[in-house]
């Protein structure tokens, strides 16, 4: 999968040093500018000197450029990878800024975004604010990080996934310790969340519509509810690229900032609680009140997502000297991260204010909306609400799913030298749709892990981009960047290893009901 084929996972480097790497494969005919690594875009390297003789020594082009120049040198030390050309992420790339901030807010925004409110009760008014603005602003500081390392200056490698970057940067060994896991949690876990939200307000939204009273002798389970969402996230799934579905994005993108600002502006419009309390909540001993600080902040933490496909999302737009890929990838962040900060803002404040400590801590935002409010508000704005967050559960399934897809293509593609046929790729998303499906139902109780497993994928959105900046980019000893990178990378590293411990701490204390095959 990686764009640059090396004699072994080599960090990439931005000295211009060479690079000794064995021969590759010369790229196929189907690799044209918009699916091909950003190096053989480069204008100079398309020109030809019009008085100067052909020369076929080593199969090299001759180039205006001098021969000691930093573009010769990065042609001498880059090898493409033509399966880049076959797989889903990198199969095209004629992105822009526009399906940057569709696919980056889609993935950026949702359900985990209405829990909030549920991390003041315990913070309280102040300390609330405070840890929502420092998360927010240190989300998105690794963003541009990330927009950064994405390609290299000096060579032109363009590093396209996660993982890939990672693995680079600090070997494939330990990209298989450290960062395996936490991106196929934020990939696959996700997707069987996913699949569980959106089959449980499918249900919901059945139950409104239908007035409570049933619209049939006999209603759907649970699991049933689940499989229909699984059959409508397989079929959007067939969508072969990840840029052919920005305009799902783009729709759950819209349906994410619509139930987001329902809920709070319906809050608002029908006032506080009668008796409504501020108060934090008082734990009955001091491991309790520890644990339950971090868990606020692992809920703050686990509301802003989306790191784990930012290089994925990057690497469907052109590239060339004049115009390098993270300069509209950084302005679609910046846009959908305006919005995001509009959403999830007023969504926690208003949400606070209106229920206080009565807000429920299992689903915050949603069931304290029907919980409180279901008689006085329209049933037609409660199933709005629902066939929102349905629309936004699907999308999302999408751009989640899209890394999972390239994974298992890139193992049939380097086996078979050439691309998937379109059988076999619908077969591929078909089985990672319906295995999502059966972890659902048969790990019903796989959320009581929830905080356990998002805090080991922590890292991802808050300290390996900062210490891969400082692997790569090897700022001045005791400069500003070097200080500020190694402050959040260590912060990134100790806030995981707390979230981790009060996961543990979680399922010691309120155990877990194991019921396999038993979804409530």
């Amino acid at each position: 999968m990686a764009e640059v084929v090396e004699n072994g996972p080599t960090a990439p480097t931005e000295n211009g040093a060479e690079i000794s790497s064995p021969a590759a494969p010369t790229a196929p005919p189907m690799q044209t500018q918009y699916n091909s690594p950003s190096l053989s875009r480069k204008p100079l390297l398309l020109i030809e000197h019009p008085n100067a003789p052909k020369t076929t020594s080593r199969g090299t082009p001759n180039f205006i450029t001098p021969l000691g120049s930093p573009i010769r040198r990065a042609i001498q030390m880059t090898r493409l990878d033509p399966h880049d050309a076959w797989l889903p992420i990198t199969e095209s790339r004629n992105g822009n800024a526009f399906y940057a901030a569709f696919h980056t807010l889609c993935a950026g925004i949702g359900i985990q975004a209405l829990v909030l409110p549920v991390s003041f009760t315990i913070l309280g008014w102040t300390w609330g604010i405070i840890s929502l603005t420092v998360a927010f602003v240190w989300q998105l500081y690794t963003f541009w990080l990330l927009t950064n390392l994405h390609e290299s200056s000096e060579t032109g490698m363009r590093y396209s996934r996660f993982l890939q970057l990672f693995s680079a940067t600090f070997g494939e060994k330990m990209g298989k310790i450290f960062a395996l896991f936490p991106i196929l949690y934020l990939s696959g876990g996700t997707c069987v969340a996913l699949i569980v939200a959106g089959g449980s307000t499918l249900k919901l939204f059945y139950q409104i519509v239908c007035g409570g009273h049933g619209c049939s002798a006999k209603p759907l389970t649970t699991v049933e509810w689940y499989l229909v969402f699984t059959c409508a996230a397989v079929v959007l799934s067939q969508f072969p690229n990840l840029n052919s579905i920005a305009g799902v994005s783009l729709l759950g993108a819209l349906t994410a900032i619509g139930y987001c600002n329902i809920m709070w502006l319906v809050s608002v419009t029908e006032g506080r609680l009668p008796g409504v309390s501020y108060d934090r909540v008082k734990p009955n001993t001091n491991t309790e009140w520890f644990f339950g600080i971090l868990n606020a902040l692992g809920i703050i933490a686990f509301a802003f997502r989306g790191h784990n496909v930012t290089l994925e999302i990057q690497a469907t737009m052109p590239s060339s000297e004049k115009k390098p890929s993270r300069v509209p990838m950084w302005r679609g962040v910046q846009v959908a991260y305006f919005i995001v900060a509009l959403c999830m803002f007023p969504l926690a404040i208003a949400g606070y204010w209106a229920y206080g400590n009565k807000i429920p801590e299992n689903g915050g935002m949603l069931p304290a909306i029907y919980a409180f409010h279901g008689r006085d508000t329209s049933r037609a704005i409660l199933a709005l609400i629902s066939l929102l967050i349905i629309i936004n559960t699907l999308s999302s399934f999408q751009i989640y799913g899209m890394p999972m897809f390239d994974d298992m293509e890139s193992k049939i593609t380097k086996r078979m030298k050439k691309p998937c046929p379109w059988w076999l790729r619908v077969i591929l998303r078909v089985m990672f749709g319906y295995g999502c499906f059966f972890v659902a139902v048969a790990i019903p109780f796989l959320g009581s892990f929830a905080g356990l497993i998002g805090g080991i994928a922590v890292p991802v959105t808050f300290a390996y981009p900062c210490l891969m900046w400082i692997r790569i980019k090897k700022p001045k000893k005791y400069s500003l960047m070097w200080w500020l990178n190694w402050a959040l990378g260590i912060s990134g590293i100790m806030l995981t290893i707390l979230l981790v411990a009060a996961g543990v701490y979680v399922v010691l204390d309120t155990g877990i009901e194991v019921s396999f095959f038993k979804p409530h």
